[in-house]
């Protein structure tokens, strides 16, 4: 199967001190489910940090971008963020954390 990498740009938010990376890490390692079960990436899906900007979801699996939008909206709901953050894509394979406009 093709290799997939997206990637989710939270620099943003985290430059407010709104948004914390570290927690969505372990959200999305404990959510994303490979297999049908979750918590349990094995060697297909890969999360990696970079600082406090943004995270990289690699999978060797089929792996849908729009299943990580859903992910991260889940994650902005649970933080009580969703009023003030959207999820925008910026380009074929990465999203961005964007505050609405008012």
């Amino acid at each position: 199967a093709a290799k997939h990498k997206f990637v989710v740009d939270y620099s943003r938010p985290a430059s407010d001190g709104l948004f914390d990376g570290a927690a969505f890490e372990k959200f999305l390692h404990d959510r994303i489910k490979v297999e049908g079960k979750a918590g349990q990436l094995g060697d297909n899906v890969k999360i990696h940090r970079d600082g406090d900007t943004k995270i990289t979801v690699t999978s060797n699996i089929p792996f849908s971008k729009r299943y990580l939008k859903y992910l991260t909206k889940k994650f902005l709901k649970k933080n009580t963020l969703r009023d003030y953050l959207r999820v925008v894509a910026s380009s074929k394979d990465n999203y961005q954390l964007r505050f609405y406009n008012i």
